[in-house]
């Protein structure tokens, strides 16, 4: 196989190219690619040199140029064209589309996509649409997803770079086009439709076409979808690995569903747990059995929470003993509550602490310590801790801590450590060397 280093080592850039057809000089194609230097050129044709290398050799240099350069190169000879329509350079493919006025990205043109569209839908395997926070981008994506009819699409993620321009989309228009997909891949095995206006009957349309390839589902943000409709998916799609939604979704009946013993074991469970506005949504309480059930049917399932609550909203949460393994606070968190993380996440194995106030969490983090056997990373930004209590809670870790994150403002020192004395300390702990993060100064 060709490596593009070594091909760099000795190359000739190739400025243009006559094509077999007999094109004029003004017909020739720059060809903004870099090839190997000709033994004898003056003796060699381009048809000859280029046009006869092997299929296999072309399709090799095809997949590491961009999809632009890929396109100019078709156009060198017949072969090349041939080269440049094999299914196996479109089994994967992102759609860009972004609006001109608001965005500086490129879109893909509107010509290939078409010619994508007649001649490789049915080759298209990996697919995503990444679109700007334009509504009309999210319209054009929807366009294209509702004339991929004869797809065989394995993977299909929505993808809003700026804001969920996805959810500006007429519901309708946007079930419809998604169900074209639904129905006719039939295999799809992964998912990602996260901030999308996807609902329930679009829900049961996949799982009626694809509840035995299913492996991953990522719809976090979908405001359209019931704890019944995901409930379904469980229910019906045995295969299913990972799992991404928000904590309204979450109901003692879906771990039951993914706790069977038909259902494979769950390797990833993401839960985004979201409030907008303080007081205006009630967080209900999932049962300690529900849990229990979870684990004893997959013992190494990793459970991500995200949590973007108010403090006074925390109340239904770790009262009792909860699986979770990664935990990641965007807001300010209370003191109490991260006393609860101590006594009740036994499997807690990463946690991140936006903020938490001016009381010093040396206790808590030691607890932590003390009842997280696997916890290897942790990270703390607008929080308090002493420079004793943390070498502490370093020293009962040990060597285990892989990711310790800690803002030097976050360290208050004390009659026994200051912060020169800290770095040395922990890095001694660690096996490494170790300083804390400091905040920019521009």
């Amino acid at each position: 196989m060709l490596q593009l280093n070594r091909m760099k080592r000795s190359r000739t850039k190739c400025h243009s190219f006559t094509p077999s057809e007999g094109r004029s000089k003004k017909q020739r194609v720059a060809l903004p690619v870099y090839v190997p230097a000709l033994s004898n050129p003056s003796q060699r044709s381009t048809e000859e040199t280029w046009g006869n290398l092997p299929h296999h050799v072309v399709l090799h240099i095809f997949q590491y140029l961009s999809l632009v350069d890929r396109a100019r190169a078709s156009s060198v000879c017949r072969r090349w064209n041939e080269v440049f329509h094999i299914p196996d350079l479109w089994r994967r493919f992102e759609f860009e589309l972004n609006q001109p006025a608001t965005s500086y990205l490129r879109s893909t043109h509107p010509d290939l996509i078409q010619q994508i569209i007649k001649r490789h839908a049915q080759h298209l395997q990996y697919v995503s649409f990444k679109v700007d926070s334009c509504t009309e981008s999210a319209e054009a994506a929807c366009n294209i997803l509702s004339q991929l009819v004869n797809c065989t699409i394995k993977t299909l993620g929505l993808i809003s770079t700026a804001r969920p321009s996805f959810m500006d989309v007429s519901q309708s228009h946007f079930v419809s086009a998604l169900t074209v997909v639904f129905v006719n891949s039939k295999s799809l095995s992964s998912i990602k439709i996260d901030d999308t206006p996807v609902d329930d009957p679009s829900l049961k349309v996949l799982v009626a076409n694809n509840s035995d390839t299913l492996k991953l589902l990522k719809m976090s943000s979908c405001p359209h979808v019931s704890p019944a409709g995901i409930l379904c998916v469980a229910d019906q799609c045995h295969g299913l690995r990972e799992l991404a939604l928000n904590y309204h979704l979450l109901s003692d009946e879906l771990l039951l569903a993914l706790s069977s013993e038909k259902h494979v074991h769950l390797e990833h469970l993401r839960i985004d747990v979201v409030s907008e506005n303080p007081g205006q949504t009630q967080f209900h309480t999932i049962k300690k059995s529900s849990w229990d059930a979870l684990i004893r049917h997959s013992p190494q399932v990793n459970i991500v929470m995200y949590f973007f609550l108010y403090e006074e909203e925390f109340e239904p949460f770790f009262c009792e003993e909860t699986p979770v393994t990664h935990l990641y606070f965007g807001r300010a968190v209370s003191k109490e509550m991260l006393g609860r993380i101590g006594l009740n996440c036994p499997r807690l194995v990463e946690l991140v602490v936006c903020a938490n106030g001016l009381e010093p969490l040396d206790e808590e983090l030691i607890r932590i310590a003390e009842r997280c056997k696997s916890l290897t990373a942790i990270g703390l930004g607008e929080c308090e801790v002493t420079c004793s209590g943390f070498m502490a809670f370093v020293k009962m870790c040990g060597g285990r801590l892989s990711q310790l994150s800690i803002m030097e403002e976050v360290l208050i020192p004390d009659n026994t450590y200051n912060i020169e004395q800290i770095h040395s300390e922990v890095s001694k702990q660690l096996g490494r060397i170790w300083f804390p993060d400091m905040m920019p100064t521009w």
